[in-house]
């Protein structure tokens, strides 16, 4: 069960080619969601590989940080990004639920979802040269790249039981509610520890990573708050806008 756990969550939010789970039930969707932050190692080294060999070409920081998150968002397939765009044409469409799932599943990216897209991805770009430029930048890549795999626990907020899908097909019937509240709290303490710990390493006082993962739950709690007061639950699309959305948030706060 472990195993297909890992395979689901490894082969969902990364590129990396994996045998695909024998099976895949509700005990395994809700694991891989949990194991969704270990699973982006793979891009959490991609983004501190970039910023590596930025520093050592000489790149400008905000060059280095633009082609650092592009690794990551083709690392993923920009799977969290087509989340983020269609979350927020949907929210943008109409004040009724079913025209704006409608919307949502029509794949295509409206004023809403590319002005989204613009604005987080500029956070985030923006947030991760504020690392870069710092004194110790080594020990900031290597923050940046935590930050890219916990702000996938974003994931267990939307997956939490309580939070219900807005669609029966999809994504609703098998990850939504599989994640105990309990299991949600401590994958959230770990992202603070991790963060504050990275950051003390990084020469940030110790509250700076704490206040980062804060600032992240908040946001992605905003979002799945709005996502069920319109939608009447979550969607896939809004997976991936939290996830976007936390790891913009945390390099913000953190830079």
């Amino acid at each position: 069960m472990l195993l297909d756990a890992w395979r689901l969550a490894l082969g969902t939010f990364t590129a990396v080619r994996v045998r695909p789970p024998s099976e895949v039930d509700r005990r395994v969707a809700g694991m891989a969601m949990v194991l969704a932050p270990p699973a982006a190692v793979p891009l959490g080294v991609a983004a501190l590989v970039v910023g590596v060999l930025g520093h050592w070409l000489g790149l400008p920081v905000l060059v280095t940080a633009l082609l650092a998150v592009g690794a990551v968002v083709l690392g993923n397939r920009a799977f969290h990004l087509d989340g983020l765009s269609d979350t927020a044409d949907g929210l943008a469409a109409s004040f009724d639920a079913q025209r704006s799932l409608e919307v949502m599943k029509t794949g295509t990216s409206g004023p809403a979802g590319v002005a989204a897209m613009v604005f987080v991805v500029g956070l985030q770009v923006t947030g991760l040269a504020g690392l870069l430029d710092r004194q110790h930048w080594w020990q900031a890549a290597v923050l940046g790249g935590v930050a890219v795999c916990v702000s996938r626990a974003a994931l267990v907020v939307c997956c939490v039981r309580g939070v219900v899908p807005a669609r029966e097909d999809g994504l609703g019937r098998t990850y939504t509610q599989t994640v105990p509240r309990g299991v949600a709290a401590a994958s959230w303490l770990v992202v603070a520890a991790l963060l504050s710990i990275s950051g003390v390493w990084a020469g940030f006082p110790w509250w700076r990573g704490v206040l980062a993962a804060g600032v992240a739950l908040a946001a992605v709690g905003l979002i799945v708050r709005r996502a069920i007061r319109r939608f009447g639950g979550v969607t896939g699309d809004v997976f991936g806008a939290t996830v976007e959305v936390a790891l913009a948030a945390i390099l913000v706060t953190l830079a």
